[in-house]
């Protein structure tokens, strides 16, 4: 199964990111941490298709968000292209969590022993130096 994703990473002032912990009866990557984002729906934009689940797991409105890489993947049955956007979170703006079972700001220091999938590490070391 072919299943492209947009991926938001928000970062704040102090260079913590955000990230999601999945829930244990997730369909994918139960319990796991990770980048907040999802499919791209047919005759979506990566672009719109990342404000999208920003909106639907964050309650939270991108002002500009930054294409910073895009990494073919295969997990299990499925692959297709990751598109990792990058934007500085605006503190005046409240972040409600509606997927997931929680939600926290890291150092990327702080991420060892976080159950999180390899690329995602890997994309976080490739974008350190880019906020």
């Amino acid at each position: 199964m072919i299943r492209n994703v947009a991926l938001i990473v928000l970062y704040d002032k102090n260079k913590k990111i955000l990230l999601q912990h999945r829930a244990e009866d997730a369909e994918r990557l139960p319990g796991y941490w990770g980048f907040f984002g999802g499919g791209i729906e047919a005759g979506e934009t990566p672009d719109q298709a990342v404000r999208r689940e920003t909106r639907e797991e964050l309650n939270y409105e991108l002002k500009n968000p930054k294409l910073v890489m895009t990494h073919e993947y295969v997990h299990e049955d499925r692959k297709g292209v990751q598109y990792i956007f990058m934007e500085e979170y605006d503190k005046n703006k409240k972040l409600t969590l509606g997927e997931g079972q929680g939600m926290e700001w890291y150092h990327l220091s702080e991420l060892d022993g976080l159950k999180i999938i390899s690329f995602d590490l890997e994309a976080l070391k490739y974008i350190e130096g880019k906020y």
